[in-house]
């Protein structure tokens, strides 16, 4: 009697290789991405692209996705602007998860930051509850909280306080050039730097860059495109510093630490971290510049995961993103996602394919003006040589 081998489990499928040498092979590695609804163009699992050159980023001379797919889905489906508006629900989380944070910083003021209690809540509670906080900062900057603007902004200052470090005004700011320039270099501060490219595109950058995440997108966008600061930004800053002066005072130095390990910990080798990279970095040699996940982490992070879904309509809140995508699955399901968050960041560190290199770039209005100009003032040298 003969015994049948047992079958295989196609790990790629989920983001994953099927043994950590796997990347060592002459032949391509799996694909990263899958595709919901499969079409005769992307079954999801073939390759459909050659790898990107991972010398350059990927220049690109079109316009930023979004707004050609949210007029597209708009004319086909206008009954999406019944989804849009602000989310009452919100400020109950917000509330919920900044009393559970300082709950837990309260309670191991006595414990020491080397301790094995101490790191685990860090990562654990600490590191999920403020990569929720992240995460509510980014939905309240959308005015996505209260139909006011001024109770949206003081929501995301209470929602910043656990993070220890004054930031979501000047979030704001970025984030909302982020949508409205997305790609555009020198403007999308999202976007890594040639320095980083140079600096970060092997193995161990990529570990670096994976592990202090944080550290990049927060001082990142001051050195590229600093901000000129107001009456906002000083009032983050105040209650912030403010709220930390009193917590040190009255019960001691270990509680701020929780809370500003908790945030390393949320935007480093974190599975609800694994956003940052799966977002907006191409993947599979594909020049999709937004990948969706539609995982159960969601769950713990407003929705972030429907991020093609969140890009065209950034109206809609967390809570009806789930009902755009099944409003127009024909725009959304057809589209190559991220089957995993975890996923994301081990394939980023040893996939060869992918990298710092790996995100679209376009120049931004005036440096393409400025191209133009100049190339016509060579091609018109050029032709009065040759007269």
């Amino acid at each position: 009697m003969s015994v049948s081998s047992p079958q295989l489990v196609d790990f790629s499928l989920f983001g994953g290789a099927e043994s950590l040498s796997e990347g060592k092979k002459s032949t391509r590695a799996p694909r990263r991405t899958t595709v919901v609804r499969a079409t005769a163009q992307d079954d999801g699992i073939a390759h459909v692209a050659p790898p990107q050159n991972p010398a350059d980023f990927l220049w690109v001379m079109t316009e930023e996705p979004h707004r050609t797919r949210r007029m597209q889905i708009m004319k086909a489906h206008p009954e999406v602007t019944k989804l849009m508006g602000h989310e009452p629900l919100t400020k109950y989380v917000v509330l919920g998860v900044v009393s559970l944070q300082l709950y837990c910083a309260f309670a191991l003021r006595y414990t020491s930051p080397w301790s094995p209690l101490f790191l685990v809540c860090a990562y654990v509670i600490g590191g999920t509850a403020n990569h929720n906080l992240f995460l509510a900062i980014h939905e309240i900057t959308h005015n996505l909280a209260f139909k006011r603007i001024v109770p949206n902004k003081l929501l995301a200052i209470f929602a910043n306080i656990p993070i220890g470090v004054p930031y979501s005004v000047m979030f704001k700011g970025y984030h909302l050039e982020h949508h409205k320039f997305q790609g555009q270099d020198n403007i999308d501060t999202d976007l890594p730097t040639h320095l980083e490219l140079v600096l970060l595109n092997n193995v161990l950058g990529k570990v670096f860059f994976a592990t202090f995440q944080i550290l990049f997108y927060a001082l990142r966008p001051g050195i590229v495109r600093a901000q000129r600061l107001g009456r906002w930004h000083a009032l983050n800053f105040f209650v912030q510093l403010t709220f930390d002066y009193l917590l040190v005072l009255t019960i001691g130095w270990r509680p701020l630490i929780y809370l500003i390990a908790s945030s390393f910990f949320a935007g480093s080798l974190h599975p609800c971290a694994g956003h940052f990279i799966a977002e907006h970095y191409l993947w599979d040699g594909l020049a999709q510049e937004t990948y969706s996940y539609y995982g159960p982490l969601n769950v713990l992070a407003y929705n972030v995961g429907y991020h093609n879904e969140h890009h065209d309509f950034p109206s809609v809140p967390w809570t009806r993103l789930p009902a755009l995508r099944a409003l127009a699955p024909e725009a959304y399901d057809t589209l190559p996602s991220h089957p995993s968050w975890p996923m994301v960041i081990v394939n980023f560190i040893r996939d060869k394919e992918v990298g710092i290199f790996a995100r679209a770039k376009r120049l931004s209005k005036a440096a393409a003006a400025a191209a133009a100009a100049t190339k016509k003032h060579e091609d018109g040298s050029d032709s009065d040589k040759s007269e």
